[in-house]
């Protein structure tokens, strides 16, 4: 007797299996109804939440803590359109997502059906790719070019929409494990020619800064960074979603720099001489008036999404590639410079204007933040929401490890629900540069 051919709601969730999905954050709708009835039988536990914005959020949360795709499942209309801050965010910030979102049926789309709404449309600005599932062979091919896409490259949210008809039908197509995306290219290694271009450059460089972004967490490129900091001895600066790719407590490290940043990090930016980026943006949060920023510095800019290149300030050598590659690739054309004015002046900068705050008249959140510091000695996985304390937790907080600093850049909702994910990330975590097994299925 021949085995019964799984619907496309239940293929679907054996790809998620076989991607390694552990979780997935979603609230159940009518449209999305047979997925929820497929996760019945499977090994990815379903996190329920009370509205969709939530899931968004702490799949959000899962992502940045583990470095994996988080997954949403969610119904369709208002149910979708409740993951749009969701995918904003993830966007903004780079964070791998996948949204499953439930759809009325294919011969209704378009007719204004009951719960419809075209969030393909509506979500285009805010997604890395999207699909709309319209025959249930698709499916296993497109969960797998979907999870290539959102953790690949800069990563960012992926959309897969799916008709209640589509995923009720059966759906007999094999497991794809090999795709072919002719019009995608993930940069890897960067030319030599621009890397030995930064060399050159840096070797010249007598008051360097190396300004270190989400794009060095995301790669990994921690250890390589402060591989570089040692041998050109110069010191380091990180924005808000670089914390931990580098050690703050590096004797180089001087903190966080831009609109919230240490005064001595943004003193050194200042008077540098060359201002080397290594997967940051130059956002407006750190470079305030662009025609004022670092006018007599040279400019390198490492970052694996090319559209970032003189986007926001003129360069004299872009290194297109991944993060942590560029680096290792520099190291062995650098050779140590004459800085030691250079850093002796960042370290009078460094003693003369301290993060300091009163001490009398009651307890304040600097004192609890930079003794809660103290007692952890920046091992603690640290997650915050949006506003004054989330600067004051940047400036006293220092992460020591890669993805211990979790909190929203680019869109800043709130993010409370991000803490609520981490509960279930410990077991979870992996070397950011490690593959993600695909689990076969028979």
């Amino acid at each position: 007797m021949s085995a019964q051919v799984p619907t496309g709601a239940e293929k679907l969730i054996q790809c998620l299996e076989r991607e390694g999905v552990e979780y997935i954050f979603g609230l159940s709708g009518g449209a999305a109804m047979p997925m929820f009835d497929a996760l019945v039988d499977s090994s990815i536990k379903l996190i329920m939440v009370r509205h969709e914005q939530g899931a968004a959020h702490m799949a959000d949360g899962y992502a940045r803590a583990t470095g994996r795709p988080g997954v949403v499942l969610v119904t369709s209309g208002p149910g979708a359109t409740n993951t749009v801050t969701g995918m904003l965010t993830a966007l903004m910030d780079s964070v791998p997502m996948i949204v499953l979102t439930g759809q009325t049926i294919s011969p209704m789309l378009g007719k204004d059906a009951f719960q419809e709404a075209d969030v393909t449309g509506i979500t285009y600005p805010v997604v890395k790719h999207s699909y709309l599932v319209k025959c249930s062979e698709e499916i296993p091919r497109v969960v797998r070019e979907a999870f290539h896409i959102t953790g690949s490259g800069r990563p960012g949210p992926v959309l897969i929409d799916l008709p209640k008809d589509i995923t009720q039908a059966p759906c007999d197509a094999p497991f794809v494990d090999h795709i072919e995306l002719p019009g995608y290219k993930v940069p890897g290694r960067p030319d030599a020619e621009s890397v030995e271009a930064a060399a050159d450059l840096l070797k010249a460089s007598r008051r360097p800064v190396l300004y270190v972004g989400h794009g060095a967490v995301i790669s990994g490129a921690g250890k390589a960074i402060v591989a570089l900091a040692e041998k050109l001895r110069a010191p380091m600066v990180n924005t808000l979603l670089g914390k931990g790719a580098a050690d703050e407590t590096h004797p180089l490290h001087l903190g966080m720099l831009g609109m919230h940043g240490t005064a001595y990090a943004n003193k050194a930016v200042v008077d540098c001489d060359l201002i080397m980026s290594i997967g940051a943006r130059w956002d407006d949060r750190i470079t305030g008036k662009l025609d004022e920023f670092c006018v007599h510095a040279k400019k390198i800019h490492v970052d694996v999404d090319a559209s970032e290149f003189g986007k926001m300030v003129p360069l004299d050598v872009a290194i297109h590639g991944d993060a942590r590659l560029a680096i290792e690739d520099l190291l062995p054309l650098i050779e140590p410079a004459d800085t030691a004015p250079w850093l002796a002046q960042c370290e009078e900068w460094r003693r003369r204007y301290p993060l300091k705050y009163p001490k009398q008249g009651g307890l304040r959140a600097q004192h609890v933040l930079d003794r809660l510091n103290a007692l952890t000695r920046g091992s603690a996985v640290i997650t915050t929401d949006v506003g004054q304390h989330q600067m004051w937790a940047a400036q006293f907080c220092l992460a020591t490890t890669n993805r211990n600093w979790i909190s929203s850049g680019g869109a800043v909702p709130s993010r409370c629900t991000c803490s609520s994910a981490l509960g279930i990330t410990r077991s979870s975590r992996r070397p950011p540069d490690a593959p993600v097994e695909r689990r076969r299925r028979p």
